[in-house]
């Protein structure tokens, strides 16, 4: 008797050979047959409670398509762990792990999810060019293109964009693309290809309403995924939590309380982040959940955030955290032409640099806000992934261009 396993989307099968019931060429034929090799087996499916399936395959016919190199750069089937450098530089064969290929089955069901919280939402989904002539954050995050006979670079937001359909009356839009960052991060939770999720909403009545919003859309998307992804068809379906609304509102200033700093209007870095995600969760509070009132100091290079009327030191900013995490990060956009040109210069940049994101505000603008999400980070958070590339099918890093 020879068992061989052989595995497609569905699962992992087990072919069973009797000998007396087998032809005897097929036991010839896969017994030294290189793992990973690809095969056409038909046959007899039989009950089978001791196999993984409960059922086996009792061959009548083998075609080898094609058989694999020997040895294998990288176990797929194997007990024993390769270190993540390893597994990127043979992705390919990574992804054939069912326990990998459950990160973008989990990815795929909490984008679809996403888009139909949107929709109920009367969003329109759009698509912003990723070749521009200036950014949306200034010029150190960018990644620079010969484009013909000028410069351009690879977006970094679809920001101006989306604040420029606003004036155009579309009141409602979103986009999931990828954005680049030039940021010369080594870390687990920063990437240079981003996949993001930008919703932008006008007219709006202040910093509360996007909230509400976002935290909506962001409960229906866990606890649809929830629902249609259960443990038997992803075992990461267990991890995902229940959420339930509203989100815990933190202001910043609070957190640097907790932080041991008040007023010091520093932002808050990784470990910070984490310090917070624990004193929520000691509290009781909600996994998801926002820090809100972000100092003008903190965002001062965000030229299009609004200030707060009634404290010009605050803006209307917020970060969406997940248990120590940031996922998300918006607020109200400035809509007013002149200030909106004093915070341009107040970053450094030129008016002049912006001539088609200023004329949308020339001829009314609403007030109007949103925010940008990341999908991968948040994959990352719900799938309890210890490295944002493990979210990402071919991550890119400020190191890795390949494969």
């Amino acid at each position: 008797m020879a068992f061989a396993l052989v595995r497609d989307r569905s699962g992992t099968t087990q072919v069973t050979l009797k000998k007396g019931t087998a032809d005897p060429a097929l036991f010839a034929l896969l017994e030294p047959l290189p793992r990973e090799s690809v095969v056409e087996v038909e046959g007899t499916v039989l009950v089978s409670p001791k196999s993984r399936r409960g059922v086996e395959l009792l061959p009548t016919t083998v075609r080898v398509v094609t058989r694999a190199e020997s040895p294998l750069p990288l176990g797929v089937v194997d007990k024993v762990g390769a270190e993540l450098d390893t597994r990127l530089n043979h992705r390919v064969l990574d992804l054939r792990k069912p326990a990998v290929r459950a990160i973008f089955e989990l990815r795929s069901r909490v984008t679809a999810e996403f888009r139909a919280a949107f929709a109920r939402r009367g969003f329109l989904e759009i698509q912003t060019p990723k070749l521009l002539r200036q950014g949306a954050e200034g010029g150190a995050t960018l990644f620079p293109v010969d484009y013909f006979d000028q410069r351009a670079y690879l977006a970094q937001s679809p920001q101006l964009y989306k604040q420029m359909l606003i004036g155009a009356g579309f009141e409602r839009v979103y986009e999931i693309a990828p954005v680049f960052r030039a940021e010369p991060s080594d870390t687990v939770r920063h990437v240079t290809e981003i996949t993001m999720l930008d919703g932008e909403v006008g007219p709006l009545s202040g910093a509360e309403e996007l909230r509400e919003i976002l935290e909506g859309i962001v409960a229906e998307t866990v606890q649809g995924t929830k629902r249609t992804l259960t443990a038997e068809e992803n075992p990461l379906a267990e991890r995902l939590p229940d959420v339930t609304t509203p989100f815990l509102r933190i202001p910043f200033s609070t957190c640097e309380t907790w932080l041991g700093r008040p007023g010091t209007e520093r932002d808050l870095g990784t470990e910070d982040e984490k310090a917070i995600g624990e004193k929520v969760a000691a509290d009781g509070g909600t996994p998801f959940y926002f820090i809100t009132d972000f100092p003008t100091a903190v965002k001062a290079s965000t030229f299009y955030a609004e200030r707060q009327e009634a404290n010009p030191r605050l803006t209307g900013y917020f970060d969406l955290e997940y248990r120590g995490l940031e996922v998300a990060s918006g607020g109200p956009r400035e809509h007013r032409l002149e200030r909106l040109m004093e915070n341009i210069r107040a970053a450094g940049l030129d008016p002049a640099a912006f001539p088609g994101y200023l004329e949308a505000f020339r001829y009314g603008m609403p007030p109007h806000g949103g925010w940008g999400l990341g999908i991968d980070r948040i994959v990352q958070a719900l799938a309890g992934l210890p490295n944002i590339r493990e979210a990402i099918l071919f991550p890119r890093d400020r190191y890795r261009l390949d494969p």
